[in-house]
């Protein structure tokens, strides 16, 4: 940054006297602070990378201290991110602030494939970091796991199952699934039935593997007793509301057994659970509907089934799904894999976390594996007039809600801004700029959209400034208050 927009930054910091998400201060006016290797960590993993400033002394109402020696500082910082694994590389800027001397070092974010960053004193599992608000808390074992799965190509579901021999699948279901390859596979026509089973993930060393059991097991719950769906109705819109008579759950239930019977019983689960109308057409043709288009809701749940975490991280953590009065829930363990991100869900090839699993079922329930879930969704939603699906990505879980109010109940142009607001609000988990956010929304005018969208969100609490005292300043961005669900 430029020395002016040094200066502006940290006159608006003392003004609203409060850290951000992607600004650290320290004090820094006897001498450059000891530890900073949890700040150059976490910057490194947070989106968009962060700032730290030095000579502003929080604890003593934002005062400007200024720095001891601003050439030793930077010498001194660059030698703390010398020791990060990958090597952090600050970008430096010294101002001169009412006669103190101010320096921000600038942290880049690193590349997916080089994180987590991490302290090499401490090594990976100690030295890693995330912001959280405006702390840097150390990272879970899961979620360092999380970069690792993916930069090292580790394949969960062809684990084995150590308790598990021959004997652990249902004879029915393996010659099933051996007529189906044969004809969806002719290639692997010609191999044994043991070399097709090797081949295809669902044995290894002639044990079953996590991909196996779940696709061909007898119970795959005596082997992993959590890796089922766990499904509730909720007579209301929260989830500690009560029932009429003071019942916690209208239904609920432990949904067990491979995962196509898994998802078959959850989607029986969903339509004992949901109400139908009639509709008649103009040649009276009548005609049942569901309260959610089922084919948006098998597509949601297979997903699910498909695309979860199934490594030894997650192997306690059931699918979940609530159904409440206005809306259905599903929450699958693992968030989202590889590069994708929310935005980019159904507009370009996504990582594939399971693949032999997607495999299977595309053998087993000739269901594609050609990233067109999510189009599905979203084009079943919009068939039955309803409200479009949201998709949330947070710290190791994905969620799908779907809502069960009619497109025809607002007007076009309320549909469309409630649609862009929900993009925003999605967009702004993490702090983003006003330009950010209309490149995002594939729109040209900042001041339009500060207007139609930004100043609404501000007012209803669910989109807040991180410059709050100084609206207008070439550094305010938005961020989506993290204590509240703000999802319309």
């Amino acid at each position: 940054m430029l020395p002016s927009e040094l200066t502006e930054l940290v006159q608006n910091i003392v003004t609203m006297k409060c850290e951000h998400q992607n600004i650290e201060l320290k004090r820094a006016s006897q001498g450059t602070p000891e530890k900073l290797y949890d700040t150059l960590s976490s910057f490194s993993n947070q989106t968009g990378g962060g700032i730290i400033l030095f000579g502003i002394d929080e604890k003593n109402d934002f005062a400007l201290t200024g720095v001891y020696d601003a050439q030793d500082l930077q010498m001194k910082v660059t030698n703390q991110a010398l020791q990060m694994e990958p090597v952090v590389r600050p970008v430096f800027t010294v101002a001169s602030i009412n006669g103190k001397t101010l320096v921000s070092a600038e942290i880049a974010e690193c590349d997916i494939f080089d994180k987590p960053c991490f302290y090499k004193g401490a090594g990976r599992i100690r030295g890693s970091y995330i912001r959280i608000g405006e702390a840097d808390m150390p990272m879970t074992e899961y979620e360092i796991y999380s970069f690792e799965v993916f930069k090292r190509k580790i394949q969960d579901e062809l684990r084995i199952v150590e308790r598990a021999d021959f004997n652990s699948f249902d004879p029915n279901l393996l010659q099933e699934y051996f007529i189906s390859l044969r004809k969806a596979k002719p290639n692997l026509a010609k191999q044994s039935n043991s070399k097709i089973l090797q081949l295809q993930g669902l044995v290894d060393h002639d044990k079953p593997t996590v991909a196996g059991i779940l696709l061909l097991g007898e119970y795959p719950q005596a082997y992993f007793p959590q890796l089922s769906v766990t499904a509730m109705v909720i007579d209301g819109t929260e989830f500690a509301e009560l029932g009429t008579g003071g019942e916690r759950f209208i239904d609920n239930q432990r949904i067990e057994g491979t995962l196509t019977q898994m998802l078959e019983d959850t989607l029986a689960f969903i339509r004992r659970n949901t109400r139908n109308s009639t509709i008649i057409d103009d040649d009276g043709t009548r005609a049942d509907r569901s309260e959610y288009p089922m084919i948006a809701v098998r597509e949601i749940i297979l997903n699910a089934l498909i695309h979860r975490d199934y490594s030894i991280h997650t192997d306690h953590s059931p699918i979940r799904i609530i159904l409440y009065r206005d809306r259905l829930e599903v929450e699958n363990p693992g968030g989202l894999y590889g590069r994708i991100t929310v935005d980019e869900l159904g507009k370009t090839a996504a990582d594939t976390r399971n693949p032999f699993i997607a495999n299977g079922l595309e053998v087993m329930l000739q269901t594609e594996n050609r990233f067109s879930g999510i189009p599905t969704i979203i084009n079943e939603m919009e068939r039955a007039n309803l409200m479009p699906p949201v998709f949330e990505n947070r710290r190791g879980v994905f969620k799908v809600t779907l809502y069960n109010k009619l497109r025809s109940s607002i007007s076009s142009e309320s549909l469309l801004e409630q649609s862009s607001m929900q993009k925003i609000l999605q967009y702004c988990i993490q702090p983003r700029s006003r330009a950010e956010i209309t490149r995002h929304l594939g729109l040209n005018s900042p001041s339009y959209v500060t207007a139609k969208y930004l100043r609404p969100l501000i007012q209803a609490g669910k989109l807040q400034l991180t410059i709050p005292n100084s609206p207008k300043s070439k550094h305010q961005k938005y961020i989506v208050p993290h204590s509240k669900n703000t999802f319309i």
